[in-house]
């Protein structure tokens, strides 16, 4: 068993063995640098800026990129120059796409563009953009099927995905930009043009009741809007989900405002993306009429992502991004890596017969809530509760819908306060209100039985792999060996009786030599 000082050097030594990796990605509308940790499987951002530019508001009139929006744009990138080096980035990659390829200017603008950035800007075809899209799902999603949408400012790239194999692709000028100039901002002009476009690409019916993936800032707005005015308890755009119909309806309500400013909850939606907005939701409309998938979902993880999963060796692809993520997390934020897997497998017992059974994705969730389980162990103990719960809940998990991210919420919660919903107005009681009753009765198993667990091992490895649960008749049964038995007492056996009382047996202690 390692000391403390020992388990938290960890974090210094996994930061010291990923080397930053950073993204230009020069859009129609914005121009932006992310930095990751390194090319991993769950890679997390630590620096993200972007600016709008909008190099491709005249493209389609003038077929130039406008003066100004250059002038910006070599602005940004001599800046995310300097971060880069602050940052010792030696890894970074520059794309431009739809605006930079269509204009007559185009090449102009990269050689400047390279001198300012100092790196070569590699200018994406449609069918490129389309598969990085493609692979941003594929980073950010598990076994991925249905159509993914990656609507910028000047295109929209479409693809066919099903699991780990990439389809039919296509390109169309349909960004919101690009709309905005070729109908002179008139919205009701845009559907024969957005009709006309998505006829070419007769093979997307094959979205018929499958999922959509819709990337983009534009897409992303028209979700936060959505979050907004359904009040849901979370904020996180990756994995939100609605059924077709549902964004459909709400696609259209957006379009046909006459004022935005007369939207309520426009106010989350940045100034500059509201201009684009209605062209946006139109798109989604005619879309999905045209598709007919089952449900919308909404991705963070698009070209960028995709051009850092596509670096990535096989295996490291075929990872589970989930636990990849929460793995690394636990690595960086807990007592004990080797505790938080030792707690997967001692509460393997409490869901197999006569225990509450479950899923091969439960499973999987139960294996990241106990990797996440001691996070907030820094915390002071009245609040760890809550603060790990909006860590969890908002943090940038891939691999996992929202039930999903809310179901580790809750059971980290539950892991610190025990059965309690907590105040009425917590974002707690929310995210308690807003599951099943299957999936709250098993969040707070977990938690009281990661709770009971820290009680004996007091978050350190080598001890619960030593004690374990069993059921016995009627009875769960915990198992102690003699050179632990000084670990029991009141506390211990008090969160073990809460945690037999929620799987419906007697609790029973035994000490063995």
């Amino acid at each position: 068993m390692g000391s403390i000082s020992e388990l938290l050097s960890e974090e210094a030594l996994r930061s010291a063995a990923l080397e930053p990796l950073g993204v230009i990605d020069i859009g129609s509308n914005s121009v932006r640098l992310v930095v990751y940790d390194g090319a991993v499987r769950a890679p997390t951002p630590i620096f993200n800026e972007k600016v709008l530019c909008g190099l491709g508001r005249s493209v389609a009139s003038t077929g130039r990129l406008d003066d100004s929006a250059v002038d910006r744009a070599i602005t940004a990138l001599s800046r995310f120059r300097a971060i880069a080096r602050v940052l010792r980035v030696k890894n970074l990659r520059a794309i431009a796409t739809a605006a930079v390829r269509e204009a007559t200017n185009g090449r102009e603008f990269i050689l400047r563009g390279e001198r300012a950035a100092g790196v070569h800007i590699e200018i994406l075809s449609g069918e490129k953009e389309a598969e990085f899209a493609a692979l941003g799902i594929m980073m950010g999603f598990v076994d991925a099927n249905g159509i993914a949408g990656d609507l910028g400012g000047g295109s929209l790239e479409l693809i066919d995905i099903s699991g780990n194999r990439l389809n039919e692709a296509g390109t169309l000028p349909l960004g919101g930009l690009r709309l905005i100039d070729v109908t002179g901002d008139r919205i009701e002009k845009a559907q024969d043009v957005i009709d006309e476009a998505l006829s070419r690409l007769p093979w997307i019916s094959k979205g018929k009741g499958r999922k959509f993936y819709a990337v983009g800032g534009t897409w992303r707005s028209l979700a936060k809007l959505h979050m907004e005015q359904s009040h849901y308890p979370l904020r996180v755009m990756h994995g939100y989900s609605l059924p077709a119909r549902d964004a459909i309806t709400f696609a259209e309500q957006v379009r046909r405002a006459k004022k935005l400013s007369g939207v309520r909850g426009i106010e989350e939606v940045s100034r500059q993306r509201r201009e684009v907005l209605p062209f946006g939701a139109l798109v989604m409309e005619r879309l999905l009429r045209k598709l007919e998938p089952s449900d919308v979902v909404f991705s963070v993880f698009g070209i960028r992502e995709g051009l850092v999963f596509g670096l990535l060796p096989e295996h490291e692809q075929r990872k589970d991004p989930l636990i990849c993520f929460c793995e690394d997390y636990a690595r960086l934020r807990s007592r004990s890596v080797d505790h938080a897997h030792e707690l997967a497998k001692w509460t393997d017992a409490l869901f197999q017969e006569p225990g509450p059974g479950e899923t091969a994705e439960e499973r999987r969730l139960r294996y990241a809530a106990c990797l996440l389980s001691d996070i907030g162990w820094r915390a002071h103990p009245d609040y760890r509760g809550e603060q790990s719960l909006n860590v969890v809940a908002h943090s940038a998990l891939g691999g996992i819908d929202h039930p999903g991210r809310i179901f580790l919420a809750l059971s980290i919660f539950f892991r610190h306060t025990g059965p309690d919903d907590g105040d009425a107005t917590s974002l707690s009681s929310r995210l308690t209100a807003s599951v099943p009753r299957r999936t709250l009765k098993r969040a707070r198993i977990l938690g009281a039985a990661i709770r009971a667990a820290h009680m004996l091992s007091i978050g350190m490895p080598g001890i619960i792999d030593e004690t374990p649960l069993c059921y016995k008749g009627n009875k769960l049964v915990l198992t102690i060996p003699r050179v632990y038995a000084s670990l029991d007492g009141e506390r211990l056996r008090r969160r073990f009786q809460t945690l037999a009382e929620l799987v419906g047996c007697e609790p029973e202690i035994r000490l063995v030599r």
